[in-house]
């Protein structure tokens, strides 16, 4: 089709480039190794569909660890000017979360605005002293669609969630992927455990970017946005979105999803890239639940020979949506899907390196509640060098995991087809 071959446009520190620049700059990365299919397809139809720029000029840093995060993170908000926007799906009341609160009413008490979205169900087990004490130091303070019909102020849709998590701070550094705030990160995710001692707790692993450049800019508006549709006090979008400045080499963009959309934006482009993929689909995720079109396309691609290959938990947090996930084990198996449980870490990461070039981070899970019930914030990064970094992390995670193969997963117990069978009954729920 027409609009499929259409020039990519990209922005950076001062706005769209021209048609010349951009194609430039796309080629530069298809001599790094990206495919002319890959790029001219895949590019222009994510373009078509998400309508966020894809900018240039950004440095992006790559966080596997959760202790390196919050220390990232935090130095980042104690230098903090003008603004600090957070969004988090979980804000646990303990000593992570307690030392984030004593970080950000620091800052409002210094004259920086913070403003803060937490998710209703995502904070459930957090005292509401905890956040009354951050709105009387002067905190704006937003509860995304609370639980408590009577306190909502922009209707009331129980099973809609506010899954990111996102940090801006003077509308110029940004964090996202799928750290919450929580002690359950406070071990390091890269420290070997043992499995096998049920007295041991397992380190959490999960994958987070620190952003700068034109990008936070995008991010930025996602922030905003949501706040205006929850009510928040007015932020006005000319003193939080300063002029870009070009910060790094990387291709960045960045793409939000919400039930409000038609669809979700991050699930069309991953079904996008997916199908574009000649070579390589390394995808790690916590929560493993696909629909038919996702389990299609990855049978697909194995199908034209690209080695399609999924690092999955062997332990969770979610009972029911482990063995729901395991329930397709079989299928994928049999169509040549490589599958692999991590094994010393409780895996909680979202990510994707497609062919070494196209790699996406953010806090999008692999499930219908993802696609279709939460909001969800992803990066998509373009290029061999993060790629480069996206495939060592993921042979990383691969080392630590152990293969399931069709002859070993078809001698599974009874009980265990038993409760993917009952998890399968609640796949559009969960």
């Amino acid at each position: 089709m027409a609009r499929h071959r259409a020039p990519v446009a990209l922005d950076d520190a001062n706005g769209p480039l021209s048609i010349a620049r951009s194609k430039a700059i796309i080629e530069r990365l298809q001599a790094r190794g990206a495919s002319s299919t890959f790029f001219d397809l895949h590019l222009a139809i994510e373009e078509s569909i998400v309508g966020s720029p894809l900018t240039t000029g950004n440095r992006v840093e790559l966080l596997q660890d959760g202790p390196r995060t919050y220390t990232s993170m935090l130095e980042a908000i104690a230098d903090a000017r003008e603004h600090i926007n957070m969004e988090s799906y979980i804000f646990d009341d303990d000593e992570v979360g307690q030392h984030f609160a004593d970080a950000l009413i620091a800052k409002q008490q210094a004259g920086v605005q913070v403003n803060l979205i937490h998710d209703s169900v995502g904070t459930l087990g957090t005292a509401t002293s905890f956040f009354t004490r951050l709105s009387e130091a002067g905190v704006q303070v937003v509860e995304f669609n609370p639980i408590n019909p009577l306190t909502a102020k922009a209707g009331w849709t129980v099973n809609q969630r506010d899954h990111r998590k996102l940090l801006i701070v003077d509308g110029r550094i940004a964090f996202l992927g799928g750290i919450n705030i929580s002690s359950v990160y406070s071990g390091s995710s890269l420290r070997l455990g043992s499995q096998d001692d049920p007295a041991s707790d397992l380190p959490w692993r999960d994958t987070h970017l620190r952003l700068e450049g034109p990008v936070v800019g995008e991010l930025q508006k996602l922030f905003i946005d949501t706040w205006a549709k929850q009510k928040g006090p007015p932020l006005p979008i000319d003193q939080y979105v300063p002029a870009a400045e070009a910060r790094g080499s990387e291709v960045v963009r960045a793409i939000g999803s919400s039930p409000d959309d038609p669809y979700s934006l991050i699930y069309v482009t991953l079904i996008s890239a997916l199908r574009s993929a000649q070579d390589e689909i390394w995808l790690t995720n916590a929560y493993f639940v696909p629909d038919p079109q996702l389990l299609s396309t990855l049978k697909d691609a194995v199908a034209r020979g690209v080695d399609v290959r999924l690092i999955l938990p062997s332990s969770t947090d979610s009972w029911l949506v482990f063995h729901a996930g395991r329930a397709y084990y079989d299928e994928l198996l049999q169509a040549g899907v490589r599958l692999y449980e991590r094994h010393e870490a409780l895996l909680h990461a979202k990510t994707a390196v497609i062919d070494g070039v196209w790699s996406t981070v953010g806090s999008t899970n692999l499930d219908w509640r993802s696609f279709l019930h939460n909001q969800e914030v992803n990066a998509v990064v373009l290029g061999n060098d993060f790629g480069d970094k996206m495939r060592a992390a993921f042979r990383a995670d691969l080392e630590k995991s152990r293969e399931i193969t069709l002859p070993d997963w078809q001698e599974r117990p009874l009980d265990v087809r038993a409760k993917e069978l009952f998890g399968r009954l609640w796949v559009y729920w969960l």
